[in-house]
Protein backbone atom coordinates (compact mmCIF):
# COMPACT_ATOMS: atom_id res chain seq x y z
CA UNK A 1 0.00 0.00 0.00
CA UNK A 2 1.45 3.36 -0.98
CA UNK A 3 2.29 5.83 1.77
CA UNK A 4 -0.14 8.69 2.10
CA UNK A 5 1.37 12.05 1.26
CA UNK A 6 0.92 15.07 3.54
CA UNK A 7 -2.09 17.23 2.73
CA UNK A 8 0.21 20.07 1.64
CA UNK A 9 1.78 17.80 -0.97
CA UNK A 10 -1.52 16.45 -2.16
CA UNK A 11 -3.16 19.82 -2.52
CA UNK A 12 -0.70 22.57 -3.46
CA UNK A 13 -1.70 26.15 -2.85
CA UNK A 14 -3.58 27.71 -5.72
CA UNK A 15 -1.87 30.39 -7.78
CA UNK A 16 -3.19 33.84 -6.75
CA UNK A 17 -5.46 35.53 -9.27
CA UNK A 18 -3.79 38.15 -11.42
CA UNK A 19 -5.44 41.54 -11.87
CA UNK A 20 -6.82 40.57 -15.27
CA UNK A 21 -8.03 37.21 -13.99
CA UNK A 22 -9.77 38.88 -11.06
CA UNK A 23 -11.49 41.28 -13.44
CA UNK A 24 -12.63 38.38 -15.65
CA UNK A 25 -14.05 36.50 -12.66
CA UNK A 26 -15.90 39.48 -11.21
CA UNK A 27 -17.41 40.60 -14.51
CA UNK A 28 -18.39 37.00 -15.20
CA UNK A 29 -20.25 37.02 -11.88
CA UNK A 30 -22.12 40.14 -12.94
CA UNK A 31 -22.92 38.82 -16.39
CA UNK A 32 -24.17 35.44 -15.19
CA UNK A 33 -26.29 37.04 -12.46
CA UNK A 34 -27.98 39.65 -14.64
CA UNK A 35 -28.31 37.64 -17.84
CA UNK A 36 -30.07 34.76 -16.08
CA UNK A 37 -32.21 36.91 -13.78
CA UNK A 38 -35.58 36.17 -15.39
CA UNK A 39 -38.09 37.91 -13.14
CA UNK A 40 -41.00 36.34 -15.03
CA UNK A 41 -40.02 32.73 -14.30
CA UNK A 42 -42.30 32.17 -11.25
CA UNK A 43 -45.35 33.71 -12.94
CA UNK A 44 -45.02 33.02 -16.67
CA UNK A 45 -47.64 30.26 -16.58
CA UNK A 46 -50.22 32.43 -14.79
CA UNK A 47 -49.25 35.46 -16.91
CA UNK A 48 -49.94 33.56 -20.13
CA UNK A 49 -53.20 32.18 -18.73
CA UNK A 50 -54.29 35.73 -17.91
CA UNK A 51 -53.42 36.68 -21.50
CA UNK A 52 -55.90 34.07 -22.76
CA UNK A 53 -53.56 31.22 -23.71
CA UNK A 54 -54.71 27.64 -23.17
CA UNK A 55 -52.66 24.89 -21.51
CA UNK A 56 -52.09 23.35 -24.94
CA UNK A 57 -50.71 26.59 -26.29
CA UNK A 58 -48.49 27.18 -23.23
CA UNK A 59 -46.89 23.72 -23.28
CA UNK A 60 -46.73 23.82 -27.07
CA UNK A 61 -44.60 26.94 -26.88
CA UNK A 62 -42.30 25.17 -24.40
CA UNK A 63 -41.80 22.27 -26.79
CA UNK A 64 -41.02 24.67 -29.64
CA UNK A 65 -38.57 26.45 -27.34
CA UNK A 66 -36.50 23.30 -26.73
CA UNK A 67 -36.43 22.39 -30.42
CA UNK A 68 -35.46 25.96 -31.36
CA UNK A 69 -32.67 25.91 -28.80
CA UNK A 70 -31.23 22.81 -30.44
CA UNK A 71 -31.35 24.40 -33.87
CA UNK A 72 -29.85 27.69 -32.68
CA UNK A 73 -26.98 25.90 -30.93
CA UNK A 74 -25.62 24.68 -34.27
CA UNK A 75 -24.69 28.11 -35.71
CA UNK A 76 -24.11 29.99 -32.45
CA UNK A 77 -21.25 27.77 -31.28
CA UNK A 78 -19.59 28.25 -34.66
CA UNK A 79 -20.17 32.00 -34.43
CA UNK A 80 -18.48 32.11 -31.02
CA UNK A 81 -15.36 30.42 -32.37
CA UNK A 82 -15.32 32.71 -35.42
CA UNK A 83 -16.01 36.16 -33.97
CA UNK A 84 -14.72 35.50 -30.46
CA UNK A 85 -16.58 34.51 -27.31
CA UNK A 86 -16.68 38.07 -25.98
CA UNK A 87 -18.49 39.35 -29.09
CA UNK A 88 -20.85 36.38 -28.94
CA UNK A 89 -21.73 37.21 -25.32
CA UNK A 90 -22.44 40.77 -26.37
CA UNK A 91 -24.80 39.61 -29.11
CA UNK A 92 -26.56 37.27 -26.69
CA UNK A 93 -27.17 40.07 -24.19
CA UNK A 94 -28.68 42.28 -26.89
CA UNK A 95 -31.00 39.50 -28.09
CA UNK A 96 -32.05 38.67 -24.52
CA UNK A 97 -32.93 42.30 -23.83
CA UNK A 98 -35.18 42.43 -26.88
CA UNK A 99 -36.69 39.02 -26.08
CA UNK A 100 -37.89 40.15 -22.65
CA UNK A 101 -39.66 43.13 -24.21
CA UNK A 102 -41.65 41.02 -26.71
CA UNK A 103 -44.54 40.14 -24.30
CA UNK A 104 -44.82 43.81 -23.34
CA UNK A 105 -45.24 44.79 -26.98
CA UNK A 106 -47.63 41.92 -27.78
CA UNK A 107 -49.28 39.95 -24.97
CA UNK A 108 -50.66 37.24 -27.27
CA UNK A 109 -49.75 33.77 -28.48
CA UNK A 110 -47.54 35.19 -31.22
CA UNK A 111 -45.91 37.58 -28.78
CA UNK A 112 -45.04 34.82 -26.32
CA UNK A 113 -43.86 32.55 -29.14
CA UNK A 114 -41.50 35.26 -30.40
CA UNK A 115 -40.42 35.84 -26.79
CA UNK A 116 -39.39 32.22 -26.23
CA UNK A 117 -37.78 31.87 -29.66
CA UNK A 118 -35.67 34.94 -28.92
CA UNK A 119 -34.86 33.59 -25.45
CA UNK A 120 -33.63 30.39 -27.11
CA UNK A 121 -31.45 32.41 -29.50
CA UNK A 122 -30.01 34.61 -26.75
CA UNK A 123 -29.25 31.72 -24.41
CA UNK A 124 -27.72 29.61 -27.18
CA UNK A 125 -25.38 32.48 -28.05
CA UNK A 126 -24.03 32.43 -24.49
CA UNK A 127 -24.43 28.82 -23.32
CA UNK A 128 -21.03 27.70 -24.58
CA UNK A 129 -19.37 31.08 -25.08
CA UNK A 130 -19.60 32.15 -21.42
CA UNK A 131 -17.94 29.00 -20.12
CA UNK A 132 -15.35 29.01 -22.91
CA UNK A 133 -14.45 32.67 -22.26
CA UNK A 134 -14.01 32.09 -18.53
CA UNK A 135 -11.99 28.91 -19.00
CA UNK A 136 -9.70 30.32 -21.69
CA UNK A 137 -9.35 33.64 -19.88
CA UNK A 138 -8.19 32.06 -16.61
CA UNK A 139 -5.92 29.66 -18.47
CA UNK A 140 -4.31 32.55 -20.35
CA UNK A 141 -3.50 34.11 -16.97
CA UNK A 142 -2.18 30.78 -15.61
CA UNK A 143 -5.04 30.76 -13.07
CA UNK A 144 -7.03 27.83 -14.44
CA UNK A 145 -7.22 26.11 -11.05
CA UNK A 146 -9.72 28.81 -10.03
CA UNK A 147 -12.16 27.86 -12.80
CA UNK A 148 -14.29 25.41 -10.83
CA UNK A 149 -14.79 27.83 -7.95
CA UNK A 150 -15.50 30.73 -10.33
CA UNK A 151 -18.06 28.71 -12.29
CA UNK A 152 -19.80 27.48 -9.17
CA UNK A 153 -19.79 30.85 -7.40
CA UNK A 154 -21.22 32.60 -10.47
CA UNK A 155 -24.10 30.13 -10.52
CA UNK A 156 -24.62 30.49 -6.78
CA UNK A 157 -24.75 34.29 -6.98
CA UNK A 158 -27.27 34.11 -9.79
CA UNK A 159 -29.44 31.78 -7.74
CA UNK A 160 -29.14 34.04 -4.69
CA UNK A 161 -30.34 37.00 -6.75
CA UNK A 162 -33.40 34.99 -7.78
CA UNK A 163 -34.13 34.19 -4.14
CA UNK A 164 -34.17 37.90 -3.32
CA UNK A 165 -36.05 39.06 -6.42
CA UNK A 166 -38.68 36.42 -7.10
CA UNK A 167 -40.78 37.12 -3.96
CA UNK A 168 -41.17 40.70 -5.20
CA UNK A 169 -42.70 39.72 -8.53
CA UNK A 170 -46.27 39.34 -7.26
CA UNK A 171 -46.53 42.78 -5.57
CA UNK A 172 -44.80 44.45 -8.52
CA UNK A 173 -47.28 42.91 -10.96
CA UNK A 174 -50.12 44.48 -8.96
CA UNK A 175 -48.56 47.91 -9.48
CA UNK A 176 -47.39 47.39 -13.07
CA UNK A 177 -48.66 44.24 -14.75
CA UNK A 178 -45.77 43.77 -17.24
CA UNK A 179 -43.17 44.53 -14.51
CA UNK A 180 -41.62 41.00 -14.59
CA UNK A 181 -40.75 41.36 -18.27
CA UNK A 182 -39.60 44.97 -17.99
CA UNK A 183 -37.28 44.11 -15.09
CA UNK A 184 -35.94 41.11 -16.99
CA UNK A 185 -35.12 43.35 -19.96
CA UNK A 186 -33.39 45.81 -17.62
CA UNK A 187 -31.31 42.99 -16.11
CA UNK A 188 -30.30 41.74 -19.56
CA UNK A 189 -29.21 45.26 -20.47
CA UNK A 190 -27.04 45.28 -17.34
CA UNK A 191 -25.39 42.04 -18.46
CA UNK A 192 -24.48 43.78 -21.72
CA UNK A 193 -22.59 46.43 -19.74
CA UNK A 194 -20.61 43.66 -17.99
CA UNK A 195 -19.68 42.08 -21.33
CA UNK A 196 -18.51 45.39 -22.77
CA UNK A 197 -16.20 45.78 -19.75
CA UNK A 198 -14.64 42.31 -20.15
CA UNK A 199 -10.97 42.36 -21.22
CA UNK A 200 -10.16 41.23 -24.74
CA UNK A 201 -7.26 39.00 -23.72
CA UNK A 202 -9.42 35.89 -23.37
CA UNK A 203 -11.14 36.26 -26.73
CA UNK A 204 -10.56 33.66 -29.39
CA UNK A 205 -11.42 35.20 -32.71
CA UNK A 206 -10.50 33.93 -36.15
CA UNK A 207 -6.85 34.02 -37.00
CA UNK A 208 -5.66 35.03 -33.55
CA UNK A 209 -3.39 32.99 -31.37
CA UNK A 210 -4.75 31.71 -28.11
CA UNK A 211 -3.07 29.82 -25.30
CA UNK A 212 -3.16 26.07 -25.44
CA UNK A 213 -3.08 23.61 -22.57
CA UNK A 214 0.68 23.98 -22.39
CA UNK A 215 0.26 27.62 -21.49
CA UNK A 216 1.93 28.69 -24.73
CA UNK A 217 0.25 30.59 -27.53
CA UNK A 218 -1.48 28.34 -30.00
CA UNK A 219 -0.77 28.92 -33.63
CA UNK A 220 -3.58 30.42 -35.70
CA UNK A 221 -5.56 27.91 -37.67
CA UNK A 222 -4.44 27.67 -41.25
CA UNK A 223 -6.48 27.96 -44.40
CA UNK A 224 -9.57 30.03 -44.82
CA UNK A 225 -10.86 28.94 -41.42
CA UNK A 226 -14.53 28.73 -42.34
CA UNK A 227 -17.28 28.05 -39.83
CA UNK A 228 -17.94 24.79 -41.65
CA UNK A 229 -14.35 23.85 -40.92
CA UNK A 230 -14.92 24.50 -37.21
CA UNK A 231 -18.02 22.31 -37.29
CA UNK A 232 -16.13 19.47 -38.97
CA UNK A 233 -13.25 19.87 -36.53
CA UNK A 234 -15.66 19.69 -33.57
CA UNK A 235 -17.36 16.55 -34.90
CA UNK A 236 -13.98 14.92 -35.61
CA UNK A 237 -12.90 15.82 -32.10
CA UNK A 238 -15.95 14.13 -30.55
CA UNK A 239 -15.56 11.09 -32.79
CA UNK A 240 -11.85 10.71 -32.00
CA UNK A 241 -12.16 11.37 -28.26
CA UNK A 242 -14.25 8.67 -26.55
CA UNK A 243 -13.72 10.35 -23.20
CA UNK A 244 -15.17 13.67 -24.39
CA UNK A 245 -18.20 11.91 -25.89
CA UNK A 246 -18.79 9.92 -22.71
CA UNK A 247 -18.60 13.01 -20.50
CA UNK A 248 -21.10 14.82 -22.71
CA UNK A 249 -23.53 11.89 -22.63
CA UNK A 250 -23.26 11.60 -18.85
CA UNK A 251 -24.42 15.19 -18.42
CA UNK A 252 -27.70 14.50 -20.26
CA UNK A 253 -29.33 12.95 -17.19
CA UNK A 254 -28.46 15.88 -14.92
CA UNK A 255 -29.59 18.56 -17.35
CA UNK A 256 -32.80 16.87 -18.50
CA UNK A 257 -34.01 15.89 -15.04
CA UNK A 258 -33.24 19.28 -13.49
CA UNK A 259 -34.72 21.27 -16.36
CA UNK A 260 -37.93 19.26 -16.69
CA UNK A 261 -38.53 19.06 -12.96
CA UNK A 262 -37.67 22.63 -11.96
CA UNK A 263 -39.43 24.30 -14.89
CA UNK A 264 -42.12 22.06 -16.36
CA UNK A 265 -43.11 19.79 -13.45
CA UNK A 266 -42.58 22.11 -10.48
CA UNK A 267 -46.14 23.47 -10.32
CA UNK A 268 -47.93 20.21 -11.29
CA UNK A 269 -46.09 18.35 -8.50
CA UNK A 270 -47.04 20.92 -5.87
CA UNK A 271 -50.66 21.12 -7.04
CA UNK A 272 -50.90 17.33 -7.05
CA UNK A 273 -49.90 17.36 -3.36
CA UNK A 274 -52.47 20.01 -2.48
CA UNK A 275 -50.00 22.90 -2.18
CA UNK A 276 -51.68 26.08 -3.40
CA UNK A 277 -50.22 28.58 -5.83
CA UNK A 278 -49.70 31.15 -3.07
CA UNK A 279 -47.01 28.91 -1.55
CA UNK A 280 -45.21 28.13 -4.81
CA UNK A 281 -42.93 31.15 -4.56
CA UNK A 282 -41.73 30.13 -1.10
CA UNK A 283 -41.04 26.56 -2.19
CA UNK A 284 -39.20 27.79 -5.28
CA UNK A 285 -37.11 30.11 -3.11
CA UNK A 286 -36.20 27.22 -0.78
CA UNK A 287 -35.19 25.07 -3.74
CA UNK A 288 -33.09 27.90 -5.11
CA UNK A 289 -31.29 28.29 -1.78
CA UNK A 290 -30.45 24.58 -1.81
CA UNK A 291 -29.19 24.76 -5.39
CA UNK A 292 -27.14 27.87 -4.68
CA UNK A 293 -25.38 26.22 -1.74
CA UNK A 294 -24.58 23.16 -3.84
CA UNK A 295 -23.28 25.24 -6.75
CA UNK A 296 -21.03 27.32 -4.52
CA UNK A 297 -19.50 24.38 -2.63
CA UNK A 298 -18.98 21.34 -4.89
CA UNK A 299 -15.80 20.60 -2.91
CA UNK A 300 -17.97 19.51 0.02
CA UNK A 301 -18.49 16.22 -1.79
CA UNK A 302 -14.99 15.15 -0.82
CA UNK A 303 -12.30 13.21 -2.65
CA UNK A 304 -13.37 9.60 -2.26
CA UNK A 305 -14.85 9.50 -5.76
CA UNK A 306 -13.64 10.91 -9.07
CA UNK A 307 -15.61 13.76 -10.67
CA UNK A 308 -17.24 11.49 -13.23
CA UNK A 309 -18.35 9.14 -10.46
CA UNK A 310 -19.82 12.03 -8.48
CA UNK A 311 -21.89 13.17 -11.46
CA UNK A 312 -23.27 9.65 -11.84
CA UNK A 313 -24.08 9.41 -8.13
CA UNK A 314 -25.79 12.83 -8.16
CA UNK A 315 -27.81 11.80 -11.22
CA UNK A 316 -29.08 8.80 -9.27
CA UNK A 317 -29.95 11.09 -6.37
CA UNK A 318 -32.01 13.22 -8.75
CA UNK A 319 -33.82 10.15 -10.04
CA UNK A 320 -34.40 8.81 -6.53
CA UNK A 321 -35.96 12.04 -5.28
CA UNK A 322 -38.39 12.10 -8.21
CA UNK A 323 -39.54 8.57 -7.38
CA UNK A 324 -39.73 9.41 -3.67
CA UNK A 325 -42.02 12.38 -4.31
CA UNK A 326 -44.78 9.95 -5.30
CA UNK A 327 -44.65 8.15 -1.93
CA UNK A 328 -44.99 10.99 0.59
CA UNK A 329 -47.21 13.88 1.52
CA UNK A 330 -46.83 17.64 0.91
CA UNK A 331 -43.93 18.21 3.32
CA UNK A 332 -42.09 15.18 1.98
CA UNK A 333 -42.52 16.49 -1.55
CA UNK A 334 -41.13 19.91 -0.59
CA UNK A 335 -38.17 18.37 1.24
CA UNK A 336 -37.34 16.07 -1.67
CA UNK A 337 -37.60 18.94 -4.15
CA UNK A 338 -35.00 20.80 -2.07
CA UNK A 339 -32.75 17.72 -2.04
CA UNK A 340 -33.24 17.51 -5.81
CA UNK A 341 -32.19 21.14 -6.23
CA UNK A 342 -29.11 20.72 -4.01
CA UNK A 343 -27.96 17.66 -6.00
CA UNK A 344 -28.38 19.57 -9.25
CA UNK A 345 -26.39 22.46 -7.78
CA UNK A 346 -23.48 20.18 -6.85
CA UNK A 347 -23.50 18.45 -10.24
CA UNK A 348 -23.51 21.43 -12.61
CA UNK A 349 -20.03 22.94 -11.95
CA UNK A 350 -18.41 19.48 -11.74
CA UNK A 351 -19.95 18.41 -15.04
CA UNK A 352 -18.99 21.70 -16.69
CA UNK A 353 -15.36 21.32 -15.63
CA UNK A 354 -15.27 17.70 -16.80
CA UNK A 355 -16.35 18.75 -20.28
CA UNK A 356 -13.92 21.67 -20.45
CA UNK A 357 -11.02 19.51 -19.26
CA UNK A 358 -11.89 16.86 -21.85
CA UNK A 359 -11.69 19.32 -24.79
CA UNK A 360 -8.36 18.68 -26.59
CA UNK A 361 -5.89 21.49 -27.08
CA UNK A 362 -6.55 23.48 -30.25
CA UNK A 363 -10.15 22.29 -30.59
CA UNK A 364 -12.97 24.84 -31.09
CA UNK A 365 -14.11 24.93 -27.47
CA UNK A 366 -17.29 26.99 -27.84
CA UNK A 367 -18.45 24.84 -30.76
CA UNK A 368 -17.90 21.67 -28.72
CA UNK A 369 -19.78 23.12 -25.76
CA UNK A 370 -22.61 23.93 -28.14
CA UNK A 371 -22.60 20.30 -29.30
CA UNK A 372 -23.10 19.27 -25.69
CA UNK A 373 -25.92 21.77 -25.32
CA UNK A 374 -27.59 20.48 -28.49
CA UNK A 375 -27.62 16.95 -27.09
CA UNK A 376 -29.06 18.16 -23.78
CA UNK A 377 -31.81 20.25 -25.38
CA UNK A 378 -32.69 17.55 -27.91
CA UNK A 379 -33.39 15.12 -25.09
CA UNK A 380 -35.33 17.86 -23.27
CA UNK A 381 -37.49 18.44 -26.36
CA UNK A 382 -38.41 14.76 -26.44
CA UNK A 383 -38.99 14.76 -22.68
CA UNK A 384 -41.28 17.80 -22.93
CA UNK A 385 -43.48 15.97 -25.43
CA UNK A 386 -43.66 12.98 -23.08
CA UNK A 387 -44.44 15.24 -20.10
CA UNK A 388 -47.37 16.77 -21.96
CA UNK A 389 -48.74 13.33 -22.83
CA UNK A 390 -48.39 12.01 -19.26
CA UNK A 391 -49.97 15.11 -17.69
CA UNK A 392 -52.84 15.16 -20.18
CA UNK A 393 -53.62 11.57 -19.18
CA UNK A 394 -53.33 12.38 -15.46
CA UNK A 395 -50.34 10.05 -14.92
CA UNK A 396 -47.94 12.30 -13.00
CA UNK A 397 -46.76 9.54 -10.63
CA UNK A 398 -46.07 7.22 -13.54
CA UNK A 399 -44.07 9.97 -15.24
CA UNK A 400 -41.86 10.45 -12.17
CA UNK A 401 -41.23 6.71 -11.77
CA UNK A 402 -40.50 6.19 -15.44
CA UNK A 403 -38.09 9.15 -15.42
CA UNK A 404 -36.22 7.63 -12.48
CA UNK A 405 -36.00 4.22 -14.14
CA UNK A 406 -34.85 5.68 -17.46
CA UNK A 407 -32.08 7.57 -15.66
CA UNK A 408 -30.90 4.43 -13.89
CA UNK A 409 -30.80 2.50 -17.17
CA UNK A 410 -28.90 5.30 -18.93
CA UNK A 411 -26.29 5.51 -16.17
CA UNK A 412 -25.93 1.72 -16.08
CA UNK A 413 -25.21 1.70 -19.80
CA UNK A 414 -22.78 4.58 -19.34
CA UNK A 415 -20.80 2.66 -16.71
CA UNK A 416 -20.57 -0.39 -18.96
CA UNK A 417 -19.25 1.70 -21.84
CA UNK A 418 -16.83 3.49 -19.51
CA UNK A 419 -15.42 0.19 -18.28
CA UNK A 420 -15.06 -1.00 -21.87
CA UNK A 421 -13.15 2.15 -22.86
CA UNK A 422 -10.82 1.83 -19.87
CA UNK A 423 -10.16 -1.85 -20.61
CA UNK A 424 -9.40 -1.07 -24.26
CA UNK A 425 -7.04 1.77 -23.35
CA UNK A 426 -5.27 -0.47 -20.88
CA UNK A 427 -4.88 -3.21 -23.49
CA UNK A 428 -3.40 -0.71 -25.92
CA UNK A 429 -0.69 0.19 -23.42
CA UNK A 430 -1.87 3.64 -22.42
CA UNK A 431 0.31 5.19 -19.74
CA UNK A 432 -0.86 4.88 -16.14
CA UNK A 433 -2.21 8.39 -15.62
CA UNK A 434 -4.32 8.20 -18.78
CA UNK A 435 -5.55 4.67 -18.21
CA UNK A 436 -6.62 5.04 -14.60
CA UNK A 437 -7.66 8.67 -14.17
CA UNK A 438 -10.35 10.82 -15.66
CA UNK A 439 -9.35 14.27 -16.87
CA UNK A 440 -9.69 16.80 -14.10
CA UNK A 441 -8.85 14.35 -11.32
CA UNK A 442 -5.11 14.97 -11.13
CA UNK A 443 -3.75 17.11 -8.37
CA UNK A 444 -1.67 19.46 -10.46
CA UNK A 445 1.67 19.05 -8.70
CA UNK A 446 4.69 20.21 -10.63
CA UNK A 447 6.31 16.78 -10.99
CA UNK A 448 3.91 13.97 -11.87
CA UNK A 449 4.22 11.08 -9.42
CA UNK A 450 2.98 7.54 -10.04
CA UNK A 451 -0.77 7.35 -9.81
CA UNK A 452 -0.67 4.84 -6.98
CA UNK A 453 1.64 7.01 -4.88
CA UNK A 454 -0.53 10.11 -4.51
CA UNK A 455 -4.11 10.70 -3.48
CA UNK A 456 -6.38 12.21 -6.07
CA UNK A 457 -8.13 15.52 -5.68
CA UNK A 458 -11.07 15.67 -8.10
CA UNK A 459 -11.31 19.42 -7.79
CA UNK A 460 -7.70 20.36 -8.50
CA UNK A 461 -6.89 21.19 -12.13
CA UNK A 462 -4.61 18.82 -14.03
CA UNK A 463 -3.46 21.65 -16.30
CA UNK A 464 -0.81 23.16 -14.05
CA UNK A 465 1.56 20.28 -14.78
CA UNK A 466 1.64 21.54 -18.36
CA UNK A 467 1.68 25.23 -17.73
CA UNK A 468 5.41 25.55 -18.11
CA UNK A 469 6.03 26.43 -14.47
Amino acid sequence: MSPRLPRSAARPAATPLTGTARRIVRLNYGFQLLFNLLWWMPVFYAYQKDAGLSDGQIFGIQSIYYVAFCLFEIPTGLIADRIGTRNCLRAGAVVMTAANLAPVVSSSYSGFLVHFLAIAAGRSLTSGAASAYLYDGLRAERCEEHYLKAEGTARALGLAAKILCWPLVGPLMVLVHPAPYLLSALSAAGSLICVIALPRTATRARGTASPGRSGKPRAPRGGRGTSLGDAKAALRCVASSPWLALVMVQGVAVFTLSRICQVNLFQPILLDHGIGESAHGGVLAAMTVAEAVGSARPQWLGRRLTPVAWVSVLSLVLAGTLAGITLGGPWTAVALLCVFAAAAGFAYPIQRKLVNDAVPAGAPRATLLSVESIVDRAVCALAAVAVGAYLSAGHLDALLWHSALATAVLLGAFQLVLRSVRARRGAEGVTAPEATEEPGSRTGTDAPAPVQARPRDPYASHSTTRAGK
